[in-house]
């Protein structure tokens, strides 16, 4: 596999190295030991199957709070995505930019999001599946989002929305309301103990 940094420390863009003859190609594209050698967190617990109906439809942006936050392996195994993470590591130098990566089953790539992102995607077609890898059980309790359209990230989308949940809509503006400030030092000290000073 090839690991390639995207320019948000700690996020990657996961390739998968082909071995090709005439019956097609073999890849790998999950290895625990290649993960905890290029300093990946190789500890997902749990899979999970994200179908969405219609061209459009935008989840996110969605995160959990420590002790339960995430990190996620995202794929498109049909279909295809416009997949989004936005930095809320403070401390960090690229503290809330955001990217994208196209994900679809022919390019076959992933995105490692790490702990103290926030993640969300837009379907560019119909009847679109998305494979997620994670780190930790789903904590409701725990569970936080920002909206889409918040013009703290000015996040270019690049399609309109078709189809998006009350919950995903009603997320109120990232400052000052979204988060609590309990919230926020809880961003700022997870994983501390491995990491002074900062989330990396």
């Amino acid at each position: 596999m090839e690991f390639n940094p995207t320019k948000l420390k700690g996020a990657y863009i996961i390739e998968p190295k082909r071995f090709e003859d005439e019956r097609g190609f073999f890849a790998r594209t999950w290895c625990k030991e290649e993960f905890s050698i290029n300093g990946l967190d190789a500890n997902l617990l749990q899979c999970s199957i994200s179908f969405n109906i219609k061209r459009g439809t935008l989840r996110g942006m969605h995160l959990q709070l420590p002790p339960f936050a995430e990190t996620k392996v995202v794929s498109c195994t049909k279909g295809a995505i416009y997949d989004v993470i936005i930095d809320l590591r403070p401390g960090s130098d690229t503290y809330l930019q955001w990217i994208f990566a196209e994900l679809t089953p022919e390019n076959r790539r992933s995105l490692y999001i790490p702990k103290g992102f926030a993640h969300g995607f837009q379907t560019l077609a119909d009847k679109t599946e998305v494979f997620y890898q994670i780190s930790e059980s789903y904590a409701p309790d725990c569970a936080r989002g920002l909206r889409w359209n918040d013009t703290t990230f000015n996040i270019d989308w690049t399609e309109s929305v078709s189809v998006m949940s009350k919950r995903d809509q009603d997320y109120k503006d990232f400052l000052p309301d979204a988060f609590s400030a309990l919230d926020i030092f809880w961003i700022a000290i997870a994983h501390s103990n491995s990491i002074p000073g900062s989330w990396l």
